[in-house]
């Protein structure tokens, strides 16, 4: 290749330890390319080039461009001229940079400009692999909660949300391309807010937060909001499946939860992204709630949608997390019983008002520590709860072979909950036929057999759809 570019995340320290360590080994072969006069291209994108631009240009000739996650709509004109290497390139490059008030620096163009506009919504990814039958849409970019120890708002920006008629549009075309399943993706998705649905501007009240929840900034007046995108995109196509993914707790109003449990193309699976079950360390978070109030959203989610399957995020060793507070996780996790969660050992990232004013003073074998009995309490939960559903039927997306043997397809309850059944001939409730082959793209009930911590093994019983398996 003579072009590499590297699409980064900033969000945990790890992540980008890797990075650097990429910028190593191309940095090694940039020169070995140059000594057989031949050049190689190195951009870093994303928002770790936001987050670190002038540290990744401290070493002239080991980055040639950085792009920040607003600037890739001029990937084009600044790849022609990195890659051109001539003087009049560059004086363009100069002369356009300084007109658009970007970075000329240790001859590495740059572009870290967060936009308060772009959202992309004209930009239609492109598949590489059309017989995927999932997708992702991005429906909003940006966070405005601004929590203490998240570096999401300083590397993307201000909220702002795309076109309501751009994304049902997107997924329009994803239907008729046959994917069955769509995810709608945002920083806040949750939150998403279109100012320019004028049909959707008749009530000035406010949608209020979850009961107990308040947040930062301004309430939202008018619009379109998630619940009224939810609501449009689920229409486009009932056999259509759509989860969304990360949401805030406190953006989930009553008409949200109803609408997920009357449609059944929405997932009954919904995150809930704690964090910690201490209040103390929700406060220190910035979070805008108390385990009291969270606790009561999980009952109120609970109550409209019984069969939901929640899941969270929870962070070990925040700053001044005492062993209480840990303690109050754990009894967190037991409480709710997720079904599915994502853990991880804090680390503290520049500009965060965490950074500013508190001090990391939890040890790194005091978070590792925690870290192991989160993670073990987790297992031990989710793999009683997916033992109780053996003997269930499930309906299952299809979505390829299993990894582990070609005989074996695999895909995804509603649940979010990986199914692997055999390769068989079964009846297809749709058509009516007896025997038909099960393909990639079909819904399949299946009955479960038996359970581990991240998989269900089934047996296939027929072909079927979203309307037939929940009329059922």
């Amino acid at each position: 290749a003579d072009v590499v570019l590297i699409l980064t995340c900033a969000i945990r320290e790890g992540a980008e330890q890797r990075i650097w360590g990429r910028i190593s080994l191309l940095r090694a072969l940039k020169k070995k390319r140059l000594e057989h006069k031949s050049r190689l291209v190195v951009g870093i994108l994303g928002c770790m080039a936001e987050r670190l631009k002038n540290k990744l240009l401290e070493t002239p000739g080991s980055v040639d461009l950085v792009a920040g996650p607003d600037a890739y709509r001029d990937l084009p004109l600044l790849l022609s001229v990195t890659s051109s290497g001539h003087t009049a390139s560059i004086f363009i490059a100069r002369l356009y940079l300084y007109t658009r008030g970007k970075d000329y620096i240790n001859n590495a163009i740059v572009n870290v400009q967060l936009s308060l506009e772009e959202t992309y919504a004209d930009v239609l990814p492109v598949r590489l692999d059309r017989n995927n039958v999932t997708a992702f849409v991005s429906i909003m970019r940006g966070c405005d909660n601004m929590c203490s120890y998240c570096i999401v708002p300083f590397t993307r920006g201000r909220e702002r949300s795309r076109p309501m008629t751009s994304i049902v549009e997107e997924v329009r075309l994803l239907s008729q391309q046959g994917v069955k399943e769509i995810t709608l993706l945002g920083q806040n998705v949750n939150s998403y807010w279109d100012r320019s649905e004028q049909s959707y501007c008749i009530s000035e009240i406010p949608e209020s937060n979850s009961t107990g929840f308040k947040s930062i900034y301004k309430p939202k007046l008018g619009g379109a909001r998630f619940t009224d995108l939810l609501d449009r995109i689920s229409l486009v196509d009932p056999e259509m499946r759509i989860r969304f993914t990360s949401p805030h707790p406190k953006d989930f109003p009553d008409r949200l939860l109803y609408l997920i449990r009357d449609r059944p193309n929405i997932c009954k699976n919904i995150h809930l992204p704690a964090q910690s079950g201490s209040t103390s360390v929700l406060e220190r978070m910035r979070r805008g709630y108390t385990r009291e109030a969270y606790m009561a959203l999980v009952h109120r989610v609970r109550s409209v949608i019984p069969e939901v399957a929640l899941s969270s995020d929870f962070i070990a060793g925040f700053c001044g997390e005492s062993e209480a507070d840990h303690q109050a996780t754990l009894s967190l996790l037991r409480e709710v019983q997720y079904d599915l969660a994502y853990m991880f050992a804090f680390s503290l990232r520049e500009k965060t008002h965490a950074h500013r004013h508190f001090e990391d003073d939890v040890p790194h074998e005091v978070k590792q520590r925690r870290l192991s009995e989160i993670i073990e309490l987790y297992r031990s939960i989710a793999v009683a709860k997916n033992c109780r559903l053996v003997g269930s039927r499930q309906l299952v997306l299809v979505e390829s072979d299993s990894k582990r043997s070609p005989d074996y397809f695999q895909g995804r309850a509603d649940s979010f909950l990986r199914y692997v059944f055999p390769k068989a001939k079964i009846p297809c409730k749709v058509s009516g036929l007896p025997n038909v082959d099960i393909r990639p793209g079909n819904y399949v009930e299946v009955e479960v057999e038996r359970t581990t911590l991240a998989t269900a093994l089934a047996r296939p019983i027929c072909v079927s759809s979203i309307e037939i398996f929940h009329d059922q």
